[in-house]
C-alpha cells in the first residue's frame, strides 16, 4: 500500500485527480496540505482523509507516507519537488513540470540520483481516445505521416475582463499564461502520438492587455520522425475551437484535445467516426498506471523525462 500525500488541495483535485486516487487498488490518500486550515479541513472531510497539514515540510516528512502528489501552481513545483526527492519519496508533479527547462532538468536530476520514480500529470497519454488513435497510427491507417496542426481559441471569460487576480494569467507564475496551462497537454499529447520534437520556434504577444501573462501564441516545429507541425493559441477570440489534424499519405484523423468530441478518421475516400469517452475521474487511467509502475516495473507513459521535453518545446514556442 502507498500513502499518498497531496500538497495543494484546489479544484484538479477535487474531481479530476483526489478521487482517481481513492479507487486504484494499492493506493490511498493519507494527509493533505493547504495553508488555508478550514479549506483543507473540508476537503479531507468530503474526500475521507484522515490526516491535515497546513506546512507542506511537515507533509513531506510525514513517516506515514510514502509518495506525495504536488498540485500547486506552477512556480512552485520544483521547490516541493526536490524537497521530496531530498525525502527519499515517490513524487507525482501537476502539469506542466515547471515554469523553466532548467527547474525541470534540476528536478529529474534529483529524482534520477535517488532512482526514485517521478510522474507528471499528462494524463491524456493514459487516455483510451488517444491510445486509440495512437493504435491506428502505428498500424498506418492514414499511411505515412506528414503534417500535424492544432488551432485552438477561446474567448475571454469574467475574471479576465474584471481583471481579477488569477495565477493561470500571471507572468511570475505562468509566462505563457492559457497557453501553459492549456496546450503543455496538447503539446505532450502530440509527442505521445508522434515521437519528440527536435527543432521548434515562435513567437508569443499580449494583444489584450487584461494580464501580465501571453494571450496569443503562434508556431511551428519538426517531430525527429520528419513529421512536421504547426499551431496557433488565441485566448480572445469570439468562440472556442480546438482542432487536432493529423495528415498522412492515405488520409487524416481529427479530433479535439480537450472536449470528447468524435475522432474522425479519414482513410483511401471512407470517414469514420467514433465517440470514445473518457473515464470519471478522468485522471483515473493515469493513476493506476503509477500502480503499475510501482508494483509491476511497468513503464508509464509520463515521467519527469517526457516533461521536461514539453517544458522545453514550450519556451520556444513562446519565442524563449
Amino acid at each position: 500500500m502507498y500513502s499518498w500525500g497531496i500538497i495543494g488541495c484546489g479544484n484538479v483535485t477535487e474531481t479530476k485527480s483526489g478521487p482517481a486516487y481513492q479507487q486504484t487498488d494499492g493506493f490511498r490518500i493519507h494527509a493533505v496540505m493547504r495553508r488555508d486550515v478550514k479549506k483543507a479541513t473540508s476537503y479531507a472531510k468530503r474526500h475521507g482523509v484522515p490526516v491535515v497539514h497546513t506546512d507542506a515540510d511537515a507533509l513531506i516528512e510525514d513517516s506515514n507516507i510514502d509518495a506525495v502528489y504536488i498540485a500547486t501552481p506552477p512556480d512552485t513545483h520544483a521547490f516541493y519537488a526536490l524537497k521530496v526527492a531530498a525525502a527519499g519519496k515517490v513524487c507525482c508533479i501537476e502539469k506542466p513540470m515547471a515554469p523553466t527547462y532548467e527547474e525541470c532538468e534540476k528536478v529529474v536530476q534529483a529524482f534520477a540520483a535517488k532512482k526514485i520514480p517521478l510522474f507528471v500529470a499528462y494524463y491524456r497519454r493514459s487516455l483510451p481516445r488517444f491510445k486509440k488513435v495512437k493504435e491506428w497510427l502505428q498500424e498506418g491507417v492514414i499511411g505515412e505521416l506528414r503534417h500535424v496542426s492544432w488551432q485552438f481559441t477561446k474567448p475571454v471569460n469574467e475574471i479576465d475582463i474584471s481583471k481579477t487576480y488569477n495565477w493561470r494569467t500571471d507572468a511570475s507564475i505562468a509566462p505563457g499564461g492559457y497557453f501553459d496551462d492549456l496546450a503543455s497537454h496538447g503539446m505532450d499529447l502530440l509527442v505521445y502520438l508522434l515521437g519528440p520534437i527536435e527543432a521548434a520556434n515562435g513567437f508569443s504577444v499580449n494583444q489584450q492587455g487584461l494580464y501580465s501573462a501571453k494571450d496569443a501564441v503562434v508556431g511551428s516545429w519538426k517531430h525527429h520522425s520528419g513529421v512536421t507541425g504547426c499551431g496557433s493559441w488565441n485566448f480572445g477570440a469570439e468562440n472556442r475551437m480546438d482542432k487536432v489534424e493529423i495528415f498522412g499519405t492515405k488520409g487524416s484523423i481529427r479530433f479535439a484535445v480537450f472536449a470528447e468530441e468524435l475522432v474522425e478518421v479519414h482513410s483511401e475516400g471512407q470517414t469514420n467516426a467514433i465517440r470514445i469517452q473518457n473515464p470519471d475521474p478522468i485522471q483515473l487511467f493515469h493513476v493506476r498506471n503509477m500502480a503499475k509502475t510501482l508494483f509491476s516495473d511497468s513503464p508509464h507513459p509520463s515521467t519527469g523525462e517526457t516533461a521536461m521535453h514539453i517544458t522545453w518545446v514550450l519556451e520556444r514556442l513562446l519565442g524563449k
